[in-house]
């Protein structure tokens, strides 16, 4: 069971995080170093809710680019801004992980968006 304290401290490194998600040096160790605890301890962290820092990163990245696929505010953008806008450095990785995540592929995200 996560306590009082610990859930206090993921809820801060989770800030962190969305806070720098369109950094592509986001890493666990920054986050480690940032909030002076060890890389295990954040491990466990997120262990504790069922997942690992990895997941929660490129869970978030990935609903922030769909996000902004589906906005019209950024309807001007390439697939590729919006994919490292979301913090992705990789735009063929974030084309699989995206097709993987939501079964279809980025472009198809705006494609509906400008069907409506």
């Amino acid at each position: 069971p996560i306590t009082a304290v610990r859930a206090a401290l993921l809820r801060d490194i989770k800030s962190h995080i969305l806070d720098n998600l369109r950094q592509h040096g986001l890493s666990i160790h920054g986050v480690a170093n940032r909030h002076d605890i060890s890389v295990s301890y954040v491990r466990q962290l997120f262990a504790a809710e069922g997942t690992t820092f990895s997941e929660f990163v490129l869970q978030q990245r990935l609903a922030a680019a769909d996000a902004m696929l589906r906005d019209p505010h950024f309807a001007d953008r390439s697939v590729t801004a919006i994919a490292f806008e979301a913090g992705f450095g990789d735009v063929g990785y974030f084309n699989r992980i995206f097709r993987r995540r939501f079964g279809k592929k980025p472009a198809d995200a705006r494609t509906t968006l400008r069907k409506d």
